[in-house]
Formats: structure tokens, C-alpha cells, sequence
């Protein structure tokens, strides 16, 4: 089942199942209940409105998250390519939940800094509350995976180690196009991943080789605090991103960058300069 946000011509949100001829319309604005099976099957079934597809704009499915959770180093191409040894243990770290933005949605590339990466990344979402959870039940608890990619403002990420700074801008954590629900998804370890900007390959992976497995780093986070409903987990990136390059690729305004994730979807965001916004101090 695809859950997908979304709003109407008219301004009004909406959550429904994205269907092959349009859009389910469900009861509500929020997606995060209807990650439980049982009510998501109770609410198809009370669903009497259908809309097209094309009729409507796409949003970030879960806009707030409680948390939003992510790896670095999870490759071991990716470590490679930056001449850094494979990690013995997970480097997990948080995006600012504010960062989050939906599919088409702009990525500001920020007037104090030239150093906007990509990174391509299979996200999950928790469907239910989790602690304490043994790697061997992990996705038990998975509610469902989107797109997500991880903007990165280099420079900003390497002034402290806890990296929070560069990857927590505003619009840098687009997310979508809808959620697949874990039912859905037969093996999420295997996956093929791809990141275009301005339709040139630039990343091209499975999940399968992740370091940590998607599992056990719902195992090792749940074991230090409880996962809620609607948190989002980034599975970490391949090989490729624009920083190690040679000449680096950074992103400017102009690009777009598409990542493709097979069985889950397409998110594509255009980057444009950061406005001349009036402070909100």
C-alpha cells in the first residue's frame, strides 16, 4: 500500500492509497495512525472519494516527525571514497525536524555556504512504539519507507562532530513521495538506489550493502531511547555524493536532483537560491 499526503487545488490537505487510477481519499490529514495495518484496511474500506493523481500536489508525508535519525559511514564505498575505515559501530546522529520537505519542493541553497551536497537514502518510518527491540523482531516494528535525501552543508557539518549543524537547514530533508508500507516491501535489504542531478547519475547502490543493517540499527536506537510512530530513520548513503568528487559537484541553483528507490519511488526536488526571507527575530 502507498500512503500518500497531499493537497488539493482548493489548499486542503489530504491522506489516502495511491492507487494505479488515482487517489483513495482516506479519513484525516495524518498518515502516522493509519501505519497500523488494521486501521489503514478500516479506513480503505470506508473510502467513497477518488481523486487523480495529477489533480493534486504531493507532500511530505510525515511533515513533523518526532525524531529524525540518521547514519554516516553506513557504505563501505562510501567511507572508502573519503579514505575512512569502515565503522566498528554505528555513527548515528539527528536532523533537525524542521529541515523536512515534501517531493517538488524547493532545497535552498543557503547564502553562507557554497558546500550543499546530496546524499540518496532509503528512510523508514516506526509504525508503532519501540524500545528495547531484539535485531531478530526490528522490522516488526517498521511501519513503512520512503525517499529520503539527506542534504549536507559540508563545511558547516565538519565545524562540529556531532555534524547536527550541516545537515539540519531548512528544506534539507525532502522526503516522499508517499510511504510503502512494510507489507509491501518484500526485502528492504534489497534495493537498488540511484541519485541524479540535472539527469547525471551520480549515485548508484543497493541497500543490500549497507554496513549496518536496517534491523540491527533499529535494535542499537531502541535500545537507547523509545521509538515513536512517524519517527524517520535516514539508512545512511552510498558512494558518490558531490563532496568527493573530483572536482567536487556541489549543488547550485538551477539543479535538480531526482533519487529513484526501485519498489518504493521517485523524489525529485529543484535547488534554487535561499530567499531574501525578512528575519523572524
Amino acid at each position: 500500500m502507498r500512503l500518500a499526503r497531499y493537497a488539493h487545488p482548493d489548499g486542503r490537505i489530504a491522506v489516502g492509497v495511491v492507487l494505479d487510477d488515482g487517489i483513495a481519499e482516506l479519513d484525516g490529514d495524518d498518515l502516522v495512525p493509519l501505519l497500523d495495518p488494521t486501521a489503514a484496511a478500516a479506513a480503505m474500506r470506508r473510502s467513497t472519494t477518488r481523486v487523480r493523481l495529477d489533480e493534486v500536489r504531493l507532500l511530505a508525508p510525515v511533515p513533523r516527525p518526532p525524531e529524525f535519525l540518521a547514519i554516516g559511514l553506513n557504505y563501505a564505498d562510501h567511507a572508502a571514497e573519503g579514505g575512512r575505515d569502515t565503522p566498528d559501530f554505528p555513527i548515528f546522529f539527528n536532523k533537525q525536524t524542521t529541515c523536512v520537505v515534501g517531493p517538488g519542493e524547493d532545497i535552498h541553497a543557503p547564502k553562507a555556504s557554497t558546500h550543499v551536497d546530496y546524499e540518496g537514502e532509503l528512510g523508514v518510518v516506526i509504525g508503532r512504539r519501540a524500545r528495547h527491540v531484539p535485531v531478530e523482531h526490528a522490522l516488526t516494528v517498521v511501519g513503512g519507507y520512503l525517499v529520503v535525501n539527506d542534504v549536507s552543508v559540508r563545511d558547516w557539518q565538519r565545524r562540529a562532530p556531532t555534524m547536527t549543524l550541516g545537515k539540519s537547514w531548512d528544506t534539507h530533508g525532502p522526503t516522499g513521495p508517499w510511504i510503502v508500507t512494510a507489507d509491501d516491501v518484500a526485502d528492504p535489504q534489497d534495493l537498488r538506489l540511484r541519485t541524479y542531478v540535472n539527469d547525471e547519475l551520480l549515485q548508484d547502490a543497493s541497500t543490500r550493502e549497507m554496513v549496518f543493517g536496517i534491523a540491527q540499527q533499529i535494535s542499537i536506537l531502541s535500545t537507547v531511547m523509545t521509538l515513536l510512530p512517524g519517527t524517520l530513520l535516514a539508512t545512511g548513503t552510498p558512494a558518490g555524493v558531490g563532496a568527493l568528487r573530483q572536482p567536487p559537484r556541489f549543488l547550485q541553483p538551477g539543479d535538480t536532483v531526482r533519487i529513484e528507490i526501485d519498489g518504493i519511488g521517485v523524489l525529485e526536488n529543484p535547488v534554487v537560491a535561499e530567499p531574501d526571507d525578512t528575519p523572524t527575530w
